[in-house]
């Protein structure tokens, strides 16, 4: 398992296990729905150290040893899976070379750096007593796809939450707002008829009034961070021959939802206004935020630390607790060929977040 450091309290220390650690499971493959061995290897790597780690499916999850349930507890997360190596690759994407200060390989960057910066955090924080917050350490599964068999299959494993830092690459950059997503099926429903003839009801005709109000409708309220909602029709079939008027259209509609709303409140404000049919395919990806009066948000700023709103979905969107998605690495390397994260990324990731949560502790 590598070297184990004599003090947790060292941030060198820290930072040598850490980059260890992300090397090992760099080479073991981790495609979603196949994390059982880095689970395995998170697993023993905690139990190791004197944690005790609970389990379910490929998802670890473990508190600190002084953990007292009249606390508040914040929730460190990031997860284990990766994508497929795509194309582009000239690399051996299992082979964990730290190369010009970059440490290759995939996952490396989404989100391996941030996983181990947060693994060896919690560990400096797991035997001290006398905190203000109790700390849940969550690595999961499924996260890049979405999946229900990771974090959102152990949230109610995991008790009372008060707020969350989620690990992905930001740059250690605070997005304190993330957009949530909701997919929309939707069909306009007309009747059949020969084209020739004054016969039938156009469901084209009916589906462009809705899709004019889809790209015209402004909802009342606006996120500060983001701004208005985004829609976006983005997918029409109808009609099977030139000469029939179509009974049915069908269309896609994409819909960025913002802090300023949930999920559920935007999907019953388009049904009151579209005559078409509206499926969505999952409302389980939510808009997420967290106050910038917030106590962890305000440890950052103090740090030099700036605020955004990150267009991009993660297993925040999960959560219904308030949190802050900050880590090392950048997310215009997640998925490319070649992936890294630069060592002293991680170096930084671990005193930051270090001095962050002592902030507030």
């Amino acid at each position: 398992m590598g070297i184990i450091p004599t003090s947790m309290t060292d941030s060198n220390n820290l930072y040598q296990l850490a980059v260890t650690l992300l090397q090992q499971l760099i080479s073991i493959p981790s495609f979603s729905k196949e994390e059982d061995r880095t689970a395995d290897l998170i697993n023993e790597f905690l139990q190791q150290h004197g944690v005790t780690t609970h389990r379910k499916l490929n998802n670890i999850w473990a508190w600190n040893r002084h953990f007292d349930p009249a606390k508040p507890t914040i929730l460190l997360n990031s997860h284990h899976d990766t994508v497929k190596p795509n194309s582009g690759y000239t690399r051996d994407p299992y082979d964990a070379r730290i190369e010009d200060g970059k440490l290759f390989g995939l996952g490396s960057n989404d989100a391996g750096g941030c996983l181990v910066s947060l693994i060896v955090v919690f560990l400096y924080f797991h035997d001290r007593e006398n905190l203000k917050y109790n700390f849940c350490l969550a690595t999961t599964a499924e996260e890049e796809i979405s999946g229900v068999n990771g974090l959102e299959l152990i949230i109610p494993e995991l008790g009372k939450l008060d707020f969350g830092i989620v690990g992905e690459p930001t740059l250690m950059q605070l997005a304190i707002a993330e957009r949530g997503l909701m997919v929309l099926d939707c069909t306009a429903h007309g009747r059949a008829g020969h084209a020739a003839r004054e016969e039938g009801d156009n469901a084209i005709y009916k589906a462009l009034t809705d899709i004019e109000w889809f790209r015209s409708f402004k909802f009342p309220k606006e996120s500060e961070v983001f701004g208005p909602i985004k829609m976006s029709v983005t997918i029409i079939n109808a009609g099977s021959q030139h000469n029939v008027v179509p009974a049915s259209c069908v269309f896609t509609v994409d819909v960025r939802v913002t802090d300023a709303y949930r999920n559920e409140e935007v999907l019953e404000i388009i049904r009151q206004h579209v005559s078409c049919d509206v499926k969505p395919r999952s409302i389980r990806l939510k808009p997420s935020s967290i106050p910038k009066e917030h106590a962890i948000v305000q440890a950052g700023l103090a740090l030099g630390r700036t605020t955004y709103g990150s267009p991009t979905t993660s297993d925040q969107s999960l959560l219904d607790i308030p949190s802050i998605k900050v880590g090392p690495g950048d997310s215009a390397r997640s998925h490319t060929a070649d992936e890294f994260v630069y060592i002293d990324e991680i170096k930084e990731g671990i005193e930051l977040y270090i001095k962050m949560l002592k902030i507030i502790n």
